[in-house]
């Protein structure tokens, strides 16, 4: 099977499109190289992909027939992603909450405040 149709069968990517689009760019390995969208995929491989800042990697167990159930996802393939992705994936969520974006406005009168709190805290911490 189609690297590209493994991906899209076990629920990785919502589209084949999208599963073409990533092996194109680079997104995934298959036994640690850059591979095509229609590099055949063969039970044991070793397959790593980056989504959503998350290294994924993931260990073929069978080749399914078609698309599978959600439920059923576990049975074509072995997760063996480390935990510490995750957590990074937690730290990036916390880190957004406190940026704000270019030429979104003046800061609002609770922005202004926190930087005001923060410029006096730093300003103590010197002395």
């Amino acid at each position: 099977m189609r690297i590209d149709k493994f991906l899209w069968c076990v629920r990785y990517y919502k589209t084949r499109t999208l599963a073409t689009t990533a092996c194109k760019k680079g997104h995934v390995r298959v036994n640690q190289e850059v591979i095509k969208p229609s590099r055949e995929v063969f039970p044991t491989d070793t397959i790593e992909l980056r989504k959503n800042q998350i290294n994924y990697k993931i260990k073929v167990n069978d080749i399914p027939p078609n698309r599978v159930g959600a439920k059923l996802v576990d049975l074509y393939r072995t997760d063996i992603t480390p935990k510490e992705q995750f957590e990074a994936q937690e730290l990036l969520k916390y880190s957004k909450d406190y940026y704000r974006k270019k030429g979104t406005g003046r800061p609002t009168k609770k922005d202004r405040r926190d930087i005001e709190d923060y410029t006096d805290n730093t300003a103590e911490d010197d002395q």
